[in-house]
């Protein structure tokens, strides 16, 4: 994103609080060994749609009110730990029909309770008052918590459970849910490869949960050994990883809201060699994010290449003198970037240069894309994982074309693009991970091609000024800041111009 308009004090933005929520790690002893549980989200769901994930979700006033109803919950001395032993009962219920007997084993649910709960949460506390299904407050042991990084548009503090089956486990029930359309008992070593392959997408946290218990089984021999040992362990910070060899490390920045921050992204395989994009730092905080990401690299024998900008905008060029103090590395970026730099850059990337990024196995292969229209030199970076598309998309807000620096039509040129591409993931600058590229690249092109043609309309009804053009343009979006509809409002409008269908004479636009 550009630089905010003057007077913006964005720098306080607060990142909202974290929402409880809980998810379950349910595993049995398969005919080869462990398995846990794994379910596909559907495509339509606004969190990691298409992600295998454990089952679970947001604790809500239900299972608040169950604590202070149920007397085995109102007993315990933590009341959100209450809370999401309520949550993840009737979350089970609800997402696979399953329910806990007294001797600790899952059992399906009637179907006829299981759909009145589906269409009434409050029918499971009801459930469970009348005697018509268990609660086992101790089903359920607190393996680890994660809470959401704040990048995401909406947070929480998800409490990883855990539960080991010694009986057999019925087959979930998925009939009646949303959440869920397809379900596997895997073996973790498994579900990793697939993920190393990028043939399923796994939620960042329950990959390094999974790398956990790989590293794990060969030193315990039960899950509830592993399960107590990570327990114990419970390291300050854990990496987001996105993707195999893509480790994101959101730095504080004085970037557009809703953004707070900017993703640097850490590319490269454990013990191999490494590439540092967009490490935007400016402050203590964003030196100390990095400066632990480069030590967690070195410490598992890996190196780093370089630090590489994907445009000049200073929401992403970091303080070049620190990011040196910290390690010695070569700086790239585009021709444009480059020359924003005091220092100029020890490589000019072109389009369609590759990156090799060697490591213990093999290598990564990067293929750099210089994608302008939001800024001249713009570089996206494109590999099986994904495509870090820096502010070409955002995973929240939105991406202001700037009208000094910035060209609307080659913006939706490079968009078409990318979309051509079919990436795995999109990882951008500002935001969460995004599931579904050509989802995303199809709302792009079809939301801002309507405002394009909305702004031409505008001028040809006889609109002439750029404040009643902008706000007209905008009608649909009462919450835009004024500052940046007008700015993107100029932006339309000198895209227009240089097709020759607009012009402007003392500041006002008419037709031609």
């Amino acid at each position: 994103m550009s630089e905010p308009p003057r007077g913006m004090d964005i720098r306080g933005v607060e990142a909202k609080a974290a929402r409880p929520s809980a998810s379950l790690m349910l595993t049995r002893d398969g005919d080869e060994g462990v398995e846990l549980l794994l379910a596909r989200r559907v495509d339509e769901l606004p969190a990691f749609p298409g992600y295998w994930a454990f089952p679970g979700g947001g604790i809500g006033r239900v299972d608040r009110s169950a604590v202070e109803l149920i007397p085995s919950l109102a007993q315990m001395e933590d009341s959100v730990e209450a809370a999401t032993c309520a949550g993840m009962h009737r979350e089970l219920v609800e997402e696979l029909g399953f329910a806990v007997s007294e001797r600790g084993q899952l059992f399906r649910v009637e179907p006829a309770l299981r759909d009145r709960i589906l269409a009434d949460k409050s029918e499971w506390m009801k459930a469970v008052l009348s005697g018509d299904l268990p609660l086992q407050v101790n089903a359920f042991i607190e393996l680890t918590r994660r809470t959401t990084p704040e990048f995401a548009p909406m947070r929480f503090e998800n409490r990883f459970m855990f539960m080991h089956c010694t009986s057999e486990v019925p087959e979930p029930a998925l009939e009646g849910q949303t959440e869920f359309d397809e379900f596997r008992w895997i073996k973790p070593s498994i579900a990793l490869q697939e993920w190393y392959a990028n043939e399923i997408k796994i939620p960042p946290p329950i990959v390094t949960i999974l790398q956990e218990v790989v590293d794990l089984q060969s030193e315990f021999p039960s899950m509830q050994e592993i399960a107590d040992d990570i327990c114990l362990r419970q390291p300050p910070e854990r990496t987001i990883l996105f993707a195999p060899g893509v480790e994101c490390i959101p730095i504080p920045t004085a970037t557009l809201p809703p953004a707070t921050t900017t993703n640097s992204y850490l590319l490269g395989m454990a013990g191999g060699e490494h590439i540092l994009v967009d490490p935007a730092v400016r402050s203590e905080e964003g030196i100390a994010r990095i400066s632990r990401a480069l030590q967690r690299m070195s410490d598992s024998g890996g190196t780093l290449l370089a630090y590489l900008f994907t445009h000049r905008h200073l929401d992403h060029l970091g303080d070049i003198d620190a990011l040196l103090a910290l390690m010695p590395a070569e700086v790239w970026a585009s021709q444009e970037t480059a020359d924003a730099l005091a220092s100029g850059a020890s490589r000019i990337l072109l389009d369609g240069d590759i990156i090799v990024l060697k490591h213990q196995t093999g290598s990564s292969l990067w293929s750099a894309l210089i994608t302008p229209g939001h800024c001249p030199g713009h570089v996206c970076l494109n590999s099986d994982a994904g495509l870090v598309v820096g502010d070409m998309v955002a995973g929240i807000g939105t991406i202001l074309i700037p009208p000094a620096e910035g060209n609307m039509e080659v913006y939706l040129e490079q968009l078409q693009r990318l979309k051509n591409i079919n990436a795995h993931l999109l990882f951008p600058a500002h935001g969460p991970v995004l599931p579904l590229p050509k989802k995303v690249f199809n709302h792009y092109l079809k939301h801002r091609q309507i405002r394009h043609d909305k702004v031409l309309s505008i001028v040809e009804d006889g609109t002439s000024s750029l404040d009643e053009i902008a706000l007209l343009a905008y009608a649909d979006t009462p919450n835009a800041h004024p500052i940046l509809a007008r700015q993107q409002t100029l932006s339309h409008l000198l895209s227009w111009q240089r097709c020759s269908r607009i012009d402007s004479q003392d500041g006002l636009w008419s037709p031609l």
